[in-house]
């Protein structure tokens, strides 16, 4: 399959007019906005630990990122 680079230069293999590549509907949520309280929430880590995101971060600081992507 020949990969496809969009408007945003993001190059994947599925088609350029793929459902998974055409956008949220207007006005969709994509998240919360930059500074915005988290709920609290437990993932586990690359080792497969469940990390607490609350507890674990003891008051500190964090940055959470999240890769929300249909094709890899």
């Amino acid at each position: 399959m020949v990969s496809e680079r969009d408007r945003f230069g993001f190059d994947a293999p599925a088609p350029l007019d793929h459902p998974a590549r055409q956008g949220l509907p207007a006005g969709h949520s994509t998240g919360p906005v930059v500074g915005e309280r988290l709920p609290n929430f437990a993932l586990p880590d690359q080792s497969g630990k469940v990390i607490d995101f609350n507890e674990d971060r003891q008051g500190n600081p964090a940055v959470v990122v999240f890769y929300r992507s249909l094709v890899w």
